[in-house]
């Protein structure tokens, strides 16, 4: 998913209102198991319940500002596009496990394809991470890729480090050098509960999106960064709110587009030929 371009590049001051009205009336609406989408009067309301202004939202005479109805659009396309195009699109474990082995079947990879972090039962490939393993192989042939980066992303200009991001990502092409781009996988197919880990999965996408987008504004680099994602249960049963989070942190520019799910199967192939063709252009 890519982000809409009516809210991108907005002011650090409507992600406020956004995480600020959100977090008082709720991400979701439980009883129907939906996205909530507040009305511009439940967006007043919500600042007046805790007694901040309401000026900037509706006008004396009780008419929606410009910013007003920009927040009122924002909500309702953060709640169109997760009710009825990311839910469709999770998977289950066995739903990604038959993906994953037709996949294999067909690509006889060479890739890596890792173990999940689970014992006993719960222990079986990440499907996730294979599956996009295989397709970053097959579609950039004969090209190289950090599948399984053991070390810190780097930028460097001359031979000196310009940057180098806090932690290690998932992946990155054409290496965690100087890369063309970089991903995070949150897989939790046989996750039982949305805890602590899956949410710091979230967090740790959006410090690497704000690293990159330091760089990117004050030294002119630029490295696509991706959020692929599933797990039906975990994301959609239990975490709803922070699909929401992710989309937000998808228009505020932390990160290029997030994949959910089976979204994989089309869209990665067309990123990677990209990515093959910047670098044959760096050449």
């Amino acid at each position: 998913m890519k982000p809409d371009g009516r809210f991108q590049k907005l002011p650090k001051h409507f992600w406020a209102n956004v995480r600020t009205i959100s977090q008082h009336l709720g991400y979701t609406v439980r009883a129907a198991g939906e996205i909530k989408v507040p009305t511009i009067p439940e967006i007043a309301q919500a600042l007046q319940d805790l007694e901040l202004n309401t000026k900037h939202v509706v006008s004396g005479d009780g008419k929606p500002t410009g910013f007003g109805r920009l927040l009122e659009a924002y909500f309702q396309h953060r709640g169109k596009v997760l009710n009825t195009f990311v839910e469709a699109r999770l998977m289950d474990a066995e739903q990604a496990k038959l993906k994953f082995e037709s996949l294999r079947r067909r690509l006889c990879p060479k890739c890596p394809l890792p173990m999940n972090k689970q014992k006993g039962k719960k222990k079986a490939p990440a499907f996730l991470t294979g599956i996009t393993n295989m397709l970053i192989e097959a579609n950039a042939v004969g090209m190289d890729c950090c599948y399984d980066p053991r070390e810190l992303t780097t930028v460097t200009r001359n031979g000196v480090p310009v940057r180098t991001l806090a932690r290690r990502v998932d992946g990155a092409f054409p290496s965690t050098t100087n890369p063309i781009a970089v991903w995070e996988l949150k897989e939790y197919y046989y996750t039982t509960t949305f805890g602590s880990r899956v949410a710091n999965g979230v967090y740790e996408t959006l410090l690497d999106g704000m690293e990159l987008e330091e760089l990117r504004e004050n030294d002119g680099i630029d490295i696509k960064h991706y959020l692929m994602l599933d797990a039906r249960y975990t994301w959609w049963d239990c975490g709803r709110s922070y699909l929401c989070r992710v989309i937000d942190m998808l228009h505020m520019g932390y990160v290029d587009e997030v994949l959910f799910g089976r979204e994989i199967f089309d869209r990665l192939p067309v990123l990677v030929k990209g990515w093959v063709q910047t670098a044959r252009n760096r050449k």
